[in-house]
């Protein structure tokens, strides 16, 4: 029984590294197949086959998170490529957002200031991507420039809650600390995941709110404990960011 199950193991990788092939996947697949066979084939089949079988937006998702997670700078590299075939500005959108995705703020930034001409440079996607590169820049003053251009608050049309956090930080980042608080507040209420309540926290320790610094910090840990162990991970990022502030 064991040499059979084996060779059914050994016939289902042989013909997974077939299928790498004929559909020009990424050639580290073989690599994981042959080299973790029972592991490797289980992660080939979740992350390529089943969302190619399926062909929903779901399972392509999964497949591409999966991905990401072996190869961090797949999606570069796709971007990159289809950039060089087709320079339109959806592709320098992706690659600019690619470039974000591994901390390279500098040419996201840039891609996205080419890309926001013409037509498009009243574009909100592009304006917040700009803006959301230039606070990782730390260059606040034109960050809040290119948000500025999305719009005021209105009572009854307020602002979607990842461009109340970009606000907030670019707002924290010139000194205008109570607007600030009000784009934190906004969207720490409105955003899922825990990066705008680690965000307002962090602000609270460094405006001098301990107090409410601490509890925001307290409110992090309950709803890391009632997660799933994949948002565990995530949301401790994010609490150990809040946690730096109070140190």
């Amino acid at each position: 029984m064991f040499y059979s199950g084996g060779f059914v193991f050994l016939i289902l990788a042989v013909a997974l590294c077939i299928h790498a092939v004929r559909t020009n996947q990424q050639m580290y697949w073989i690599f994981i197949i042959l080299f973790v066979p029972l592991l490797g084939s289980l992660v080939y089949t979740v992350a390529v086959l089943v969302p190619e079988l399926m062909g929903g937006t779901g399972a392509r998702r999964l497949g591409r998170a999966v991905g990401d997670t072996l190869d961090p700078g797949r999606e570069y590299r796709q971007a990159r490529i289809a950039i060089d075939d087709a320079p339109t500005v959806h592709n320098q959108m992706r690659l600019a957002a690619a470039a974000a995705g591994l901390g390279r703020y500098a040419e996201a930034e840039q891609l996205y200031a080419e890309a926001a001409q013409g037509i498009h440079a009243d574009d909100p996607t592009l304006l917040l991507g700009r803006a959301n590169a230039l606070l990782e820049l730390g260059r606040y003053e034109e960050a809040l420039a290119q948000l500025e251009k999305l719009g005021d608050d209105e009572p009854r049309s307020p602002r979607p809650a990842v461009v109340s956090l970009a606000f907030g930080r670019a707002y924290e980042g010139v000194g205008r600390f109570s607007e600030a608080d009000k784009s934190y507040q906004s969207a720490a209420g409105r955003l899922p995941g825990l990066e705008s309540l680690a965000r307002y926290a962090a602000f609270l320790a460094h405006t001098g709110r301990r107090d409410e610094a601490v509890e925001a910090l307290a409110d992090i840990d309950r709803r890391i404990a009632k997660a799933s162990p994949q948002f565990r991970r995530e949301g401790r990022i994010w609490r150990d960011l809040a946690a730096q502030a109070l140190a």
